[in-house]
């Protein structure tokens, strides 16, 4: 089964690679373009749109796997059961979407001086904004449909779509002048909106004509597995935007500043995000579908540590040249280069209690996700109202990393409580200590050797060298093996 997952995994990441990578053009762009606080702006913006996503479509993304599953599991019709189903969760999500557009477009200036004074001059950011999230929600469920169905080409297709005509629309306001304009940074959701808008309509022709018809019945059902993830999903992403917030309001001068530097650093470990993203997007519909219980525990033991394994080799691939990694920003954002390690860790913790909560899900116990992100969520404010003030971003960044690892802890254990699974936990702490550890005696050699910066970068190769030796010895992998494998494939 690990196969099937790995190769979802695969190609999943290869073209999520490839999109993210087409969209990530835009962060050297913009910092170069845009001063620190309008690119705070855009770090602003871009930490609640995510917030919005969760709460409007109400856990109806994990439903859907969920229930279609068991459509399966149940048999006769059950093209007609997903139909049904599909037009469901699609339409409340559909209506939630347009309830909030239409709120945001009648309260836009009380929302603005909410938000803060970079908004009062400029409400159209708020609507806009808004409107991104309308069309974002629309697709989430047709999209949700493709992975369900397995087609991950179209899938990413249709996803490259959207980020192309983002970035084209991008460098053409830029060429125009726009950014130079009043309306300044509003051309950049501009450019998103319009993406979001094509995205829309194109997958809208793929849904075989199935119109957005609720199902009181069935909504009632699906309300009953999702409301739980929707709770803790509010939490859990509570967690990923809030540290924004903080500085907004607890920084007491150059907040906006601070901000900008902070969302630029954190867009550097683009790499950590996307092995992450492609992760869940593969192991979500695979761990929720109908598996013995046996096979489940077996393969998502197995999952945790491979996903370890790979983490902490990305975790040290960036963090030991990370002074090379700060050129994709701006000059006036490296300063915040430092923090990156911090929030590489933070992100591996992420995908960690990912991985812990395929369980809940699965034996729909997702009342559990309340209680794990709610405990991120009072971690993350506790530890932001302590650090913020006083460290700034640098604070914000180390408050991450806790709110990940006491969700971590909380997970772990739920697990041992509930649904013990053989987790390889000494295997996994090998790869969390072997890769500290190299990361440790860089750090050390960079400061007490006084070397030049390209000796530097020699015993990093070599430190980053010896972690992957030590992982294919550990597993006992087969390179030779692999890599015939890799060109029989494409020949």
């Amino acid at each position: 089964m690990l196969e099937k997952l790995a190769k979802q995994t695969a190609i999943y990441g290869i073209s999520t690679i490839v999109v993210r990578f087409l969209s990530y053009l835009l962060t050297p762009f913009y910092t170069r373009w845009l001063g620190q606080e309008e690119y705070g702006v855009i770090t602003d913006i871009y930490a609640l749109i995510p917030f919005a996503l969760v709460v409007l479509t109400m856990g109806m993304e994990s439903s859907y796997f969920r229930f279609a599953a068991k459509a399966d599991e149940a048999g006769g019709d059950t093209a007609a059961a997903k139909r049904r189903l599909f037009a469901t969760t699609w339409g409340a999500t559909l209506v939630a979407a347009l309830l909030f557009f239409a709120a945001v477009a009648v309260f836009r200036d009380g929302a603005a001086r909410a938000m803060g004074e970079a908004y009062v001059e400029h409400p159209q950011y708020v609507v806009l904004a808004a409107a991104i999230i309308l069309f974002d929600v629309a697709a989430m469920i047709p999209f949700a449909r493709l992975r369900e169905r397995g087609e991950a080409g179209r899938y990413v297709m249709l996803k490259a779509l959207g980020v192309c005509v983002n970035v084209v629309l991008a460098f053409a306001f830029a060429a125009a002048g726009l950014y130079d304009t009043s309306f300044g940074v509003g051309w950049v959701f501009v450019a998103n909106l319009a993406a979001s808008a094509v995205t829309l309509a194109v997958i809208v022709a793929v849904t075989e004509r199935v119109r957005p018809v609720i199902d009181r019945r069935l909504l009632v059902r699906i309300f009953a597995y999702s409301l739980p993830l929707l709770i803790g999903g509010i939490a859990g992403t509570a967690n990923e935007f809030i540290d924004r917030q903080m500085i907004k309001y607890l920084v007491p001068d150059g907040a906006m500043a601070q901000l900008g530097i902070y969302g630029a650093i954190t867009k550097i470990a683009v790499v950590m995000t996307l092995f992450t993203q492609m992760y869940r997007l593969a192991a979500e519909p695979f761990f929720l579908a109908n598996f013995r219980k046996e096979e489940f525990v077996e393969s998502n033991a197995a999952a945790l540590k491979y996903y370890m394994m790979v983490s902490m080799a990305i975790f040290l691939g960036i963090a030991l040249f990370r002074d090379l990694f700060a050129l994709i920003v701006g000059r006036d954002f490296r300063e915040g280069i430092f923090i990156l390690p911090v929030v590489l860790g933070a992100n591996v913790l992420s995908g960690v209690w990912l991985n812990l909560s395929f369980w809940y899900k699965r034996e729909e116990k997702t009342r559990f996700a309340i209680y794990v992100t709610f405990t991120g969520l009072l971690f993350t404010v506790i530890f932001n109202v302590a650090l913020v003030p006083r460290w700034g971003y640098y604070g914000a960044a180390w408050a991450r990393f806790i709110a990940e690892g006491s969700m971590v802890a909380v997970s772990y254990a739920l697990n041992r409580r509930y649904y013990p699974t053989p987790y390889q936990t000494g295997r996994i702490a090998g790869y969390v200590a072997v890769g500290l550890a190299l990361f440790a005696a860089s750090e050390l050699f960079a400061r007490y050797a006084g070397a030049p910066v390209a000796v530097q970068y020699a015993v990093n190769a070599v430190l980053f060298g010896l972690y992957c030796l030590y992982a294919v010895r550990r597993e006992k992998i087969d390179v030779r093996a692999l890599a015939l494998a890799v060109v029989h494939r494409r020949r």
